[in-house]
């Protein structure tokens, strides 16, 4: 049984205190990087491609997962709007990132005249690679746990054994990672990654939420539930529209 009793701070520089989150957070996005570098050298691009990407994209994922956290928790957010820029107290919202991602990548790609499904199926990989990863940033925290529960592998969490489900999720992307890299190898058709992923982390996301016990709301409803809906019918539609194409191979450039 594990017990939320770590020091959100890793260590202190000059001055300022470098905390646990922030550290996960950047590793996941390295190692994404350096897998999906691989992926885009050998379709053809440059091997500097992927941070030119992360650059253009990192800034809006970061402002979109912020966003739509304070949507959301507006009530609170209203009467103290400085609070909005206050990252150190936590609320980040991987769905607002991930949406936030896709639309840079969109105006990046047609700027650069590339195809944007075939970007999205080598990033995936490395996205949820990274969720996988960021989600232990949670248990430094000691937030997105789910409710009561007596099961062995429970947490305890102000003296109550709950759902680690920050676990669950943390799991479940790993293997949805380790799944796309195998598929891509056996199977490297067009649009199939990306809409694999949607459907996988949608279905995921959609019974680990029901555990949860800080779930966003709309309504009676769970946002992220609803999110994870819309995920699974996007990624059932890619999947039916890209099934049949084969991917092409990049000239170089």
């Amino acid at each position: 049984m594990l017990n939320f009793n770590i020091d959100r701070v890793a260590f202190s520089l000059f001055g300022i205190d470098i905390y646990w989150y922030a550290i996960l957070i950047i590793s996941g996005v390295l190692i994404g990087a350096k897998i999906a570098q691989k992926e885009f050298v050998k379709r053809g691009f440059s091997e500097d491609f992927i941070y030119d990407l992360l650059f253009v994209t990192l800034p809006f994922a970061i402002i979109g997962a912020r966003a739509w956290y304070v949507i959301f928790e507006w009530d609170f957010y209203k009467n103290d709007p400085i609070q909005i820029l206050n990252f150190r107290a936590g609320g980040l919202a991987i769905h607002g990132g991930i949406l936030f991602a896709i639309i840079a990548i969109y105006f990046y790609t047609k700027k650069k005249n590339l195809p944007l499904i075939d970007i999205l199926d080598v990033m995936v990989p490395s996205l949820a690679l990274g969720q996988a990863i960021g989600r232990w940033g949670n248990f430094v925290n000691g937030e997105a746990h789910g409710s009561a529960t007596n099961l062995p592998w429970a947490i305890i969490v102000d003296g109550v054994k709950v759902h680690p489900t920050f676990l669950y999720e943390s799991l479940g992307d790993f293997l949805i990672f380790l799944f796309l890299l195998i598929y891509r190898k056996k199977n490297p058709k067009k649009g199939i990654q990306t809409s694999i992923y949607f459907m996988a982390y949608g279905v995921l996301r959609f019974f680990v939420e029901g555990l949860r016990t800080d779930s966003l709301m709309i309504g009676p409803f769970r946002m992220a539930q609803i999110t994870s809906v819309v995920y699974l019918i996007v990624g059932i539609f890619l999947f039916v529209k890209y099934k049949n194409i084969n991917l092409k191979p990049y000239k170089k450039n």
